[in-house]
């Protein structure tokens, strides 16, 4: 087996020595913009680059580098090239997102196109369209006769995204409204179609802040159908015991002897 080793390339002492030779090799901003020399890096044989501070305004923690080599047996330096790159706390801006990364909910305007890619894991191949008029006339109350469906994927997303927004149990909204206030007994809540109709539905109430959104059926607000219906009372057990001594029923009651007090004979008391 062979082992290759890489040799490390050592600092040639000229090159290293340029820094004046470097330093003028920057041309493309005024000297008063070039700030003191940072470090000096070896790249191969007779080649190293220096680094310069950047005092370009908008530029914080850039850094100017030059590079420059010699040939074998010469003192004289040459420069190969300079370039103005970021340092380890240079201020960078944000990488590049491809657009469909970038956009957001609310990003689509009036006239605007958004185009679905083929591979869009959100959707699913719809079903081929009948020959049947009967079966047709109810093809879209079905979810056929669209050449794509929202898939399990899709679906879940959707549900997920919808429970964890505005219009969710945790919105402040509904965390503020009374515990029985739920859409799901509301009598403006319009149940959805599909697998989504156990979790979700339409608020139908024009007075609702949620009127005409998907809604959970444990989100809520106080304009519940039902909010002024039913008022809980107060528990039993937090009621007074009040007693009516009008409504005493005189009776008759004998004591057998020696069962309350076994020295005394049975007594009988009330009415003779």
């Amino acid at each position: 087996m062979t082992r290759t080793t890489t040799r490390a390339a050592k600092i040639d002492q000229v090159c290293a020595d340029a820094i004046g030779v470097a330093r003028g090799a920057i041309t493309e901003v005024d000297a008063a913009d070039i700030g003191e020399h940072l470090e000096v890096v070896p790249e191969g044989d007779r080649v190293v680059t220096h680094f310069f501070e950047s005092l370009l305004a908008g530029y914080r923690g850039w850094r100017w580098a030059v590079t420059v080599t010699r040939v074998p047996r010469s003192r004289h330096v040459t420069v190969c090239e300079t370039v103005l790159l970021p340092g380890p706390d240079a201020l960078l801006a944000p990488g590049w997102l491809p657009w469909s990364e970038r956009l957001q909910a609310g990003d689509l305007g009036v006239g605007d196109l958004l185009a679905t890619s083929p591979d869009d894991e959100r959707l699913a191949p719809g079903y081929v369209l009948s020959d049947d008029p009967a079966v047709e006339e109810t093809s879209w109350e079905l979810g056929l006769g669209r050449p794509r469906v929202m898939s399990r994927e899709g679906r879940a997303d959707t549900a997920q995204r919808w429970y964890d927004g505005d219009h969710g149990p945790e919105a402040p909204i509904s965390t503020a409204a009374p515990r029985n206030a739920r859409c799901g007994g509301c009598g403006f809540y319009l149940p959805l179609a599909g697998q989504l109709r156990q979790m979700f539905g339409v608020c139908g109430n024009f007075y609702a802040p949620d009127d005409g959104r998907a809604v959970s059926a444990d989100h809520g607000c106080g304009a519940h159908s039902e909010a002024l219906v039913g008022v809980a009372e107060p528990p039993v057990d937090e009621l007074p015991t009040v007693y009516d001594d009008s409504e005493v029923e005189e009776v008759a009651v004998s004591r057998a002897p020696g069962s309350v007090e076994t020295t005394e004979p049975g007594e009988e008391y009330g009415h003779s």
